[in-house]
């Protein structure tokens, strides 16, 4: 099963090579990891202690980021290097001031592992939610440096629990410690034979009660909402955005929106904007002058969606009607009652706010507009939803304090000031 691994991680990296002919994001996964271990060599620092947190893309660093400036805080003496699969996660944080070295991840090969552990040479390393890549995790086992799971998640389905999965669970049984997110997680590996456990709950929680407590301001914002309610509508694709068009075009007194698309490439942007009414502005194209007159504002950047909450009423989280939703945690930290479409099993947080109605889930746009318009009119309700996601982040938080408190306590193979 290790060949057949290896060859599917070969084979994935001539496809993306291929890919890089026509499309942008493969050509920065490619040019990325160009010359990688060159500029790697050339920037760490060896003399320092080093602590290696890896991330999948822009969400799992979201989720990592609390326990990364944790540990930086706790132990000063260490340099933090980050690295990234996704080029939506490279090419966003790359200039994160909170790690020393940011690097995107050498695809994973035997040699590839050796060659960046002999490079970057980690005392103890994090995996932030999923990602396992075996080979890299072979070679850190044999090296006996400490890995930690961070807000990992497991589902009976997964390879690991198949027959043809024993060799990767194998592997897994090398991790020092899992910090997992639910109790269906925790009792999958204890059934296969995992002890080293801890039921933490999800640093994503420590995350955006932090954004709330420290949420930038936008006075472009301010002037736009005027004395009007915002309805959010975050990291949609275009079915979602259908869902929005007919709300948008009966023209609610006193109601505004935001559209922030999951893409925000030129050609999304303005795909977009056709299909929306004439007085809809871009972010970018905001002013003093034109700002109150707008009554869609659509977000045409990055990295400002979860601060806009604070200026909502409601909030519409795109993804439900694809591969699954995006983040409502985002949304519901600022009390803001979540609408998604019906792809939402996969998320703990979805299912119990569904279950608290601190969130609904649409199948279809009469359905959407229902409950859309009930929320709004209803203000008692409206309210009382509010509290139900404000009071339910604020009672998850905590994963990041009992990780850090594991580390500091000395309970992994890992100093606090190593020798070199």
């Amino acid at each position: 099963m290790a060949f057949i691994y290896n060859l599917i991680i070969y084979s994935y990296h001539l496809l993306i090579h291929v890919s890089a002919l026509f499309n942008k994001k493969a050509v920065q996964w490619v040019a990325g990891r160009k010359d990688i271990f060159k500029n790697l060599a050339s920037q760490v620092d060896t003399s320092k202690p080093l602590a290696w947190f890896h991330c999948a893309s822009l969400g799992e660093f979201e989720q990592g980021r609390p326990l990364i400036e944790a540990f930086a805080t706790a132990f000063p003496e260490y340099k933090i290097l980050l690295t990234f699969f996704s080029p939506s996660g490279y090419e966003v944080r790359k200039n994160y001031a909170g790690a020393d070295y940011i690097f995107y991840l050498p695809i994973d090969t035997r040699a590839n592992a050796r060659k960046f552990l002999k490079i970057a040479q980690p005392k103890i390393v994090f995996f932030i939610k999923y990602e396992y890549w075996f080979n890299y995790l072979i070679e850190l086992k044999k090296r006996n440096i400490p890995v930690i799971g961070v807000s990992s998640i497991f589902r009976p389905g997964q390879r690991f629990f198949k027959w043809y999965g024993r060799w990767q669970l194998k592997v897994l049984r090398g991790f020092d410690h899992f910090f997992v997110q639910n109790e269906t997680s925790a009792q999958l590996l204890k059934a296969a034979g995992i002890s080293q456990f801890t039921l933490s709950g999800d640093t994503r929680f420590d995350r955006v009660a932090e954004i709330a407590g420290k949420a930038k301001d936008f006075p472009l914002i301010e002037i736009f909402k005027g004395d009007s309610r915002i309805f959010i509508a975050g990291s949609t694709w275009p079915a979602d955005e259908e869902l929005m068009l007919e709300f948008i075009q009966q023209k609610s007194e006193k109601l505004k929106f935001i559209i922030a698309p999951h893409e925000v490439h030129p050609e999304r942007i303005e795909a977009l904007m056709k299909k929306l009414p004439a007085d809809s502005l871009r972010f970018s194209q905001l002013s003093d002058d034109n700002a109150s007159l707008a009554q869609v504002v659509v977000i045409d950047n990055i990295g400002i969606l979860s601060h806009l909450y604070q200026y909502s009423s409601l909030a519409f989280i795109g993804g439900g009607f694809g591969v699954g939703i995006h983040n409502i945690l985002e949304a519901a930290t600022f009390g803001q009652p979540v609408i998604f479409g019906p792809n939402y099993q996969k998320f703990d947080e979805a299912r119990e706010l569904v279950q608290l109605k601190g969130a609904f889930s649409v199948k279809t746009k009469s359905e959407f507009l229902q409950i859309a318009q009930y929320l709004l009119k209803a203000s008692e309700y409206l309210q009382t939803t509010s509290k139900i996601c404000s009071d339910y982040v604020r009672e998850k938080k905590g994963a990041t304090g009992k990780i850090i408190e594991y580390v500091i306590n000395g309970n992994l193979r890992f100093a606090r000031n190593p020798e070199k």
